[in-house]
């Protein structure tokens, strides 16, 4: 069956609708909280962010050795390598404290973050 420029056309616009409708969720992904972490110790043992409102946690691996950046009441895990960082989306939380760590130094690399 060949394709027709109408089917096209409509996919095209249809995808550039989906751009634009999407463009103001991306507004409202919140603050951003940054975590560093050097020799094997964040810099925040208890960073805060503000309930129900997503955010974006970036870690910054000033090691020159990997890490893994890893919280499971937050759904998240990567492995960072030494010099590099990562950014997580983060879903709206309840008020509560949020455990994280390093887990490849986890005696050294711990923290919670308090959502208040």
């Amino acid at each position: 069956m060949p394709i027709r420029p109408r089917s096209i056309l409509m996919a095209v616009a249809f995808c550039g609708g989906a751009l634009v409708a999407a463009s103001p969720a991306l507004a409202e992904d919140g603050p951003t909280l940054t975590l560093t972490v050097k020799d094997h110790k964040f810099d925040q043992a208890q960073p805060k962010a503000v309930a129900n409102k997503p955010f974006t946690i970036i870690v910054k691996n000033l090691d020159q050795t990997p890490m893994e950046f890893e919280s499971k009441s937050l759904r998240v895990e990567k492995i960072i390598k030494g010099g590099a960082e990562a950014s997580f989306k983060i879903r709206a939380l309840a008020p509560g404290k949020y455990k994280f760590e390093d887990e490849f130094h986890d005696k050294t690399a711990k923290g919670e973050l308090v959502v208040e």
